[in-house]
């Protein structure tokens, strides 16, 4: 029989996707009142790999990373992501989103993602969340899975994420 270990804090982290600037700036701010400040924020990203927001956003869409100087309990990303959400509905104009708020957590083993579809890769949280293991460490870098997002397959965001990693691997 193993042993209950004590769980270790992960580092939380967000992924937006906009394409006006104000948005953004609300969403950060509100997020930053919520769960404190960034100890890193990527530059804009073109998110250009599918058309998926298209009808909701339209065209020209970037993304930024973030990643919180506080460390959470990983058992508290689906509360996370239900306040990304309520985030994302008090932006929203005319019933569409003005930002997309993908939140979730990295440790030094993988980047996972909250989300509220369901699918044969993702497990049931909490509070209609599920969770996603979107990308691996294996020898020196993270890797993606056969799942992962085309997206999250570049090397430009896999360098993100080996960044965040390296300041969460300080924190501990």
């Amino acid at each position: 029989m193993g042993k209950i270990a004590r769980i270790k804090p992960v580092k939380l982290i967000a992924g937006f996707i906009y394409r006006q600037d104000h948005p953004l700036k609300k969403a950060e701010g509100m997020l930053l009142k919520k769960f404190g400040q960034f100890d890193f924020k990527s530059k804009p990203i073109p998110f250009d790999m599918t058309d998926y927001y298209r009808e909701e956003f339209g065209t020209g869409l970037r993304r930024v990373f973030v990643s919180f100087r506080k460390l959470i309990n990983p058992a508290s990303i689906s509360r996370v992501k239900n306040i990304t959400n309520n985030i994302e509905a008090k932006l929203s104009f005319k019933s569409k989103r003005s930002v997309n708020i993908d939140p979730g957590y990295l440790d030094l083993a993988k980047v996972l993602l909250a989300s509220t579809k369901d699918y044969s890769h993702r497990v049931y949280l909490d509070k209609g969340v599920f969770a996603e293991v979107t990308l691996s460490f294996k020898g020196n870098s993270f890797t993606p899975n056969q799942w992962t997002y085309p997206d999250f397959k570049k090397e430009e965001y896999i360098n993100i994420f080996n960044a965040i990693r390296e300041i969460y691997r300080n924190q501990i």
